[in-house]
């Protein structure tokens, strides 16, 4: 008797960006050579790099995860990983600024808003004619985000909301703000979400930061007092507030590890040049292994977290849960840029200290990805969290 077996082809995960991904990320790179060249200028004078930023709207880089019936180009997470390590490489204050308005903001709108809602702001976000920030921290509420204590009580058809939200990135810049606040006692299902536009009587920007890195960026205060927000203007129901945050910083976290990423590769490619340009007088390689180890290990780790980061990015383009692997992306990268920014001061020496190559820049821009959107503890804990006591 004859057996039959049949096999089924082999499983082989892909690698490699789709040809049109690929095509979008030569875009977004010419983009970057031709627009952000002034990136140490925003720094030195923490000037916001309004016209990059205009001119990243105009090419369609404020939509990538907006519906294409609310005029985005419903491009996604994944594309929007891409696109966000490429200008991170070149300037952080403006990488960091389209990743909020992409990730926290119209993300958080296209999937929790209702029809008019998303009919009623989408036509100015995807444009750029407005900015979106997202508004949670608190001055007692940072790491512990639901001991927030911005209020908004309901009134009739609408809500009196007060309090101030700190270190909102965009702050002075931003037209829209997707603010946090409570409707309830309960810690947790007392939290509910609101779109409050900047023009509304009692809305206002508070005190800039002064800040080591991303300087280009402004973190602000944004304060309301007794802001009438109409009841229309509530993010899908309340008491929902604390769990459209945390889904919201999944994909948030995605953004700062693909800024990361860019910070790491600009640091790497210092390092690569670096090392290329020292040879001996018979125009052979000289320089030391310790660096030549250091380069490889930095570079090996850039590919490996850059591929945790695409996982957990089509995990959320498949519309599973990726919390786990959001945090380990964004733990993983933003440690590497950090090493990776000061390996590059090391390696250059004075030139890495003196202003004559981005390196001292990315040592200061890269501080902020282990403390932002959750920092490196905070990550670990999520991590372990999930392990232990998975959903």
């Amino acid at each position: 008797m004859t057996r039959t077996v049949t096999q089924s082809p082999p499983q082989v995960p892909d690698f490699q960006l789709s040809p049109a991904l690929q095509e979008f990320r030569a875009y977004v790179r010419d983009y970057a050579q031709k627009h952000l060249g002034n990136a140490a200028y925003y720094d030195a004078e923490t000037k916001f790099p309004r016209e990059p930023v205009q001119v990243a709207a105009k090419l369609g880089l404020l939509r990538t995860t907006v519906a294409k019936e609310y005029g985005g180009s419903a491009m996604g997470n994944l594309a929007s990983c891409v696109m966000l390590e490429e200008i991170n490489a070149v300037c952080v204050s403006t990488g960091v600024t389209i990743s909020v308005h992409n990730s926290l903001v119209n993300s958080l709108l296209g999937k929790w808003c209702n029809e008019a809602q998303k009919k009623r702001w989408f036509p100015k976000l995807v444009t750029g004619e407005w900015l979106g920030a997202y508004c949670l921290s608190e001055a007692f509420s940072g790491s512990d985000a639901a001991a927030l204590r911005c209020e908004a009580k309901k009134q009739g058809d609408h809500y009196v909301m007060d309090g101030a939200k700190l270190w909102i990135t965009t702050g002075s810049e931003a037209q829209l703000f997707v603010i946090f606040a409570r409707t309830g006692a309960d810690r947790v299902k007392g939290i509910s979400a609101f779109v409050v536009e900047r023009d509304w009587p009692g809305v206002s920007v508070g005190k800039k930061e002064r800040k080591l890195g991303l300087r280009g960026s402004p973190t602000t205060e944004i304060v309301c007092e007794n802001v009438k927000v109409p009841a229309d203007c509530l993010i899908a129901t309340e008491g929902l507030g604390f769990t459209i945050a945390l889904d919201t910083l999944d994909g948030g976290r995605l953004g700062i590890a693909s800024q990361s990423l860019g910070i790491a590769r600009a640091s790497i490619e210092l390092i690569r040049s670096h090392l290329a340009g020292q040879v001996d007088a018979k125009g052979r390689p000289s320089a030391s292994q310790p660096d030549q180890w250091t380069l490889a290990d930095l570079a090996a780790e850039l590919d490996a977290y850059r591929f945790l980061t695409w996982r957990a990015a089509i995990l959320r383009d498949q519309g599973v849960r990726c919390s786990i692997e959001a945090a380990m992306a964004k733990l993983c990268a933003s440690r590497l840029a950090n090493r990776a920014a000061r390996a590059a001061v090391s390696v250059l020496g004075q030139a890495g200290v003196d202003g004559s190559n981005a390196a001292e820049r990315l040592l200061r821009d890269a501080r902020i990805t282990e403390i932002y959107e959750g920092a490196t503890d905070i990550q670990r804990l999520v991590i372990a969290r999930g392990l232990v006591a998975p959903a």
